[in-house]
């Protein structure tokens, strides 16, 4: 029979506590969506679907909706790409200064989200991008890449690079080479890239916040300025709608299929 030991226990403990302070304002707000009072409270008194179904019925939430999917979506189909040929190149070079690209790639992760929303909003100030969708998209692409580069460093980093030296060899080039034999067997780090992508920019408030505007602004942006202007329970079903889609895609990217050997 197996014996835990007390710092085993205490361990588990402590996981168990911090995975419970981290889940609690989803545990909060779930029920507090489904609230049939003008009010957001907790317990909530009865349960109703009436939040939802004003979520649903106002133009303007739909409208950031569309704009948030919108974005999120094309923030997929450029940040993938990019991302893919940066990790193949980061993986494929011996040259010191692909280290130094691999960095600078990566440091939206690193440098405060308020400075480097500052920084965009300065930029697009004088180049006209502030309140435009093509403005939130590219800002967008530049959170999601180090998430895309990240996934896809670490499929390459598990595949061997001979199998394509073979194709190679058999007179594909490159590029052909790389779609017949690498892509196949990393798609799946490709996916999750492109899935953490896609939730980067539907989630991303701050710099939503400094750019963007008018017909463009996103769900996030959105959310946050009726927060400011009166506590509205649409907003806690709002949230749980997103912390739902986030956490489905979330556990598509973590029970992706495994690489057979």
């Amino acid at each position: 029979m197996k014996t835990f030991s007390l710092p085993r226990i205490v361990f588990v403990v402590f996981c168990a506590l911090v995975l419970l302070y981290l889940i609690l304002p989803v545990l909060i707000i779930v029920p507090m969506s489904f609230s049939s009072t003008r009010f957001l409270t907790f317990p909530p008194p009865s349960l109703s679907l009436r939040w939802y179904e004003e979520y649903i019925g106002n133009a303007a939430w739909m409208q950031a909706t569309r704009v948030t999917f919108a974005v999120a979506a094309l923030t997929v189909l450029i940040s993938t790409p990019l991302g893919v040929a940066a990790a193949y190149a980061i993986s494929n070079s011996k040259m010191r200064l692909m280290r130094i690209v691999h960095m600078m790639l990566m440091l939206p992760l690193v440098v405060p989200i308020i400075i480097t929303a500052v920084g965009i909003f300065f930029v697009y100030a004088k180049v006209g991008l502030v309140a435009t969708m093509s403005g939130l998209v590219l800002a967008n692409v530049m959170l999601g890449l180090p998430y895309v580069i990240t996934s896809v460093v670490a499929g390459l980093q598990s595949f061997d690079p001979a199998q394509e030296m073979v194709a190679r060899s058999l007179g594909m080039n490159r590029l052909r080479s790389f779609f017949a034999v690498t892509l196949p067997q990393i798609k799946a780090s490709v996916l999750t890239g492109a899935i953490f992508a896609f939730i980067s920019a539907m989630d991303e408030t701050v710099v939503g916040l400094f750019i963007s505007g008018g017909q463009y602004q996103p769900l996030t942006k959105r959310m946050f300025t009726a927060l400011r202007d009166e506590i509205d329970p649409t907003i806690a079903a709002i949230s749980t709608l997103m912390t739902a889609a986030s956490f489905l895609l979330v556990l598509i990217a973590s029970t992706r299929p495994k690489k057979s050997g």
